[in-house]
Protein backbone atom coordinates (compact mmCIF):
# COMPACT_ATOMS: atom_id res chain seq x y z
CA UNK A 1 0.00 0.00 0.00
CA UNK A 2 1.34 3.43 -0.92
CA UNK A 3 1.30 6.60 1.13
CA UNK A 4 -1.92 8.63 1.18
CA UNK A 5 -1.96 11.89 -0.77
CA UNK A 6 -1.37 15.05 1.22
CA UNK A 7 -3.66 18.06 0.94
CA UNK A 8 -0.95 19.83 -1.08
CA UNK A 9 -0.72 16.92 -3.53
CA UNK A 10 -4.50 16.80 -3.93
CA UNK A 11 -4.61 20.57 -4.54
CA UNK A 12 -1.80 20.25 -7.10
CA UNK A 13 -3.64 17.49 -8.98
CA UNK A 14 -6.90 19.46 -8.99
CA UNK A 15 -5.15 22.63 -10.14
CA UNK A 16 -3.54 20.85 -13.09
CA UNK A 17 -6.74 19.01 -14.07
CA UNK A 18 -9.08 22.02 -13.82
CA UNK A 19 -6.61 24.68 -14.94
CA UNK A 20 -6.65 26.90 -11.84
CA UNK A 21 -3.92 27.97 -9.45
CA UNK A 22 -2.80 25.66 -6.66
CA UNK A 23 -3.86 28.29 -4.12
CA UNK A 24 -7.40 28.40 -5.55
CA UNK A 25 -7.61 24.59 -5.59
CA UNK A 26 -6.53 24.51 -1.93
CA UNK A 27 -9.15 27.13 -1.09
CA UNK A 28 -11.80 25.01 -2.85
CA UNK A 29 -10.85 22.00 -0.72
CA UNK A 30 -11.07 24.11 2.46
CA UNK A 31 -14.46 25.51 1.43
CA UNK A 32 -15.80 22.00 0.74
CA UNK A 33 -14.57 20.82 4.15
CA UNK A 34 -16.09 23.80 5.99
CA UNK A 35 -19.40 23.34 4.17
CA UNK A 36 -19.47 19.64 5.04
CA UNK A 37 -18.86 20.41 8.76
CA UNK A 38 -21.68 22.96 8.76
CA UNK A 39 -24.20 20.79 6.88
CA UNK A 40 -23.40 17.35 8.37
CA UNK A 41 -26.39 17.59 10.73
CA UNK A 42 -28.68 17.61 7.67
CA UNK A 43 -26.52 14.99 5.89
CA UNK A 44 -23.98 16.23 3.38
CA UNK A 45 -23.52 14.35 0.11
CA UNK A 46 -20.52 14.45 -2.18
CA UNK A 47 -21.86 12.84 -5.38
CA UNK A 48 -19.96 9.71 -6.38
CA UNK A 49 -17.99 9.59 -3.10
CA UNK A 50 -20.37 9.36 -0.17
CA UNK A 51 -22.45 11.04 2.49
CA UNK A 52 -21.75 12.50 5.95
CA UNK A 53 -24.61 11.77 8.35
CA UNK A 54 -25.27 12.53 12.01
CA UNK A 55 -26.31 9.39 13.92
CA UNK A 56 -27.67 9.05 17.45
CA UNK A 57 -26.23 6.06 19.33
CA UNK A 58 -28.26 4.53 22.13
CA UNK A 59 -26.87 4.04 25.62
CA UNK A 60 -25.40 0.56 26.06
CA UNK A 61 -23.40 -1.66 28.38
CA UNK A 62 -19.77 -2.31 27.57
CA UNK A 63 -16.82 -4.06 29.20
CA UNK A 64 -13.56 -2.69 30.52
CA UNK A 65 -10.99 -4.78 28.62
CA UNK A 66 -8.48 -4.70 31.50
CA UNK A 67 -10.77 -5.72 34.35
CA UNK A 68 -13.75 -7.21 32.53
CA UNK A 69 -16.06 -5.03 34.64
CA UNK A 70 -19.33 -3.89 33.06
CA UNK A 71 -19.55 -0.17 32.36
CA UNK A 72 -22.37 2.01 31.09
CA UNK A 73 -21.68 3.83 27.83
CA UNK A 74 -23.95 6.89 27.55
CA UNK A 75 -26.02 7.80 24.49
CA UNK A 76 -24.27 10.19 22.12
CA UNK A 77 -24.31 11.68 18.65
CA UNK A 78 -21.60 10.70 16.16
CA UNK A 79 -20.72 11.63 12.59
CA UNK A 80 -20.52 8.73 10.14
CA UNK A 81 -19.42 8.55 6.52
CA UNK A 82 -21.39 6.27 4.21
CA UNK A 83 -19.47 5.40 1.06
CA UNK A 84 -21.42 5.65 -2.21
CA UNK A 85 -21.96 2.52 -4.29
CA UNK A 86 -20.17 4.12 -7.26
CA UNK A 87 -17.09 4.68 -5.08
CA UNK A 88 -17.15 1.12 -3.74
CA UNK A 89 -17.41 -0.30 -7.25
CA UNK A 90 -14.60 1.93 -8.56
CA UNK A 91 -12.21 1.09 -5.71
CA UNK A 92 -13.05 -2.57 -5.10
CA UNK A 93 -14.22 -3.59 -8.57
CA UNK A 94 -17.47 -5.37 -9.28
Amino acid sequence: MGKPLTKSQVADTISKKVGVTKKLASEMINTLAQLSYKEAKNSFTIPGIGKLVLVKRKARTGRNPQTGAAIKIPAKRVVKFRVAKACKDAVLGK
